[in-house]
């Protein structure tokens, strides 16, 4: 169906973003000028606020009803489990045959939802790897997606409209496109996102009060995302059990080595560290 129309592009796209927290509002601060239109629903009257003040969107209200059926291009950008009852609650409050996204950090259960979507509807997985531990549209930050990967997991149904869409989206507002399957992507945001926030918590939890005075950079940075919102990461944990189990199943493991090398005084230690400092050196380069 939406294969025929191939001169649709972002810059003539009504888009609606639903959700204007940090990564919606980012998002529509960097997309100003770039489509016909910005429209935005969140139900938090002080995220209203702001976003009427500083010109955020074109139009804002508090219920998706309001703006969707004037949308041809929709957004979900909420924490993963809003986001599941937003796709179901879609067919009611669009009449039409929208591109549908959603930027969650998870992305097999979406996926699924949003395969379940009627056939109108021209769905596509997308999570951009970036944020920040404050949320909010208060934090939102027009660069916040420029130099990042963003994943873009297609479905089967998923026509050559909504990939084009979605890839011109992630270019314009200067991230990378990685194209990936549901399954892949949650399996490795496990290891690269999911796990590190486990770590820093487990950190935070492990670390006595009174050590307060001596807490320097190296503490700040390796707890640094334990600050991020509980709710919104027992979101993303519980909809990617299994790969953050498995995860921490191999983290488990190498904490474990590391600690019978330092208990015996092994001669292997430095080793192991000269390893880990190559590995990560390879990861962030």
């Amino acid at each position: 169906m939406a294969d025929t129309e191939p001169d649709f592009t972002l810059a003539n796209s009504t888009l609606a973003i639903i959700g204007l927290g940090l990564m919606g509002g980012s998002l529509a601060l960097a997309l100003r000028g770039k489509c016909r239109a910005v429209l935005a629903a969140d139900p938090n009257p002080t995220t209203q606020q702001l976003a009427r003040q500083f010109r955020v969107v074109d139009e804002i209200c508090a219920s998706p009803a309001d703006i969707l059926p004037r949308a041809d291009f929709v957004i979900l950008a909420a924490p993963v489990q809003v986001i599941l009852s937003q796709i179901a609650n879609l067919p009611s409050h669009h009449p039409g045959s929208p591109v549908v996204m959603d930027i969650g950090s998870t992305k097999t259960d979406i996926v699924a939802a949003l395969d379940a979507l009627p056939p109108r509807f021209d769905p596509i997985g997308g999570h951009p790897m970036t944020g920040k531990e404050t949320a909010g549209l208060g934090s939102a930050d027009a660069d916040l997606y420029r130099g990042a990967a963003f994943a873009l997991t297609p479905l089967a149904r998923s026509t050559r409209r909504a990939r084009m869409l979605a890839e011109e989206l992630v270019q314009s507002i200067g991230a990378h496109p990685l194209w990936l399957d549901a399954e892949t992507h949650d399996a490795w945001v496990a290891a690269t996102s999911h796990l590190p926030y486990l770590v820093a918590a487990a950190l935070a939890l492990a670390t006595p009060e009174e050590v307060h005075p001596l807490v320097g950079p190296g503490f700040r940075s390796t707890s640094r995302v334990a600050g991020s919102d509980p709710r919104m990461m027992r979101d993303i944990l519980l909809t990617n059990r299994a790969a953050v189990l498995a995860a921490l199943d191999r983290y488990k493991t190498a904490l474990s080595h590391l600690e019978t090398l330092l208990a015996t005084d092994s001669p292997n230690l430095e080793d192991q560290m000269r390893l880990a400092k190559s590995v990560r050196n390879r990861l962030t380069r």
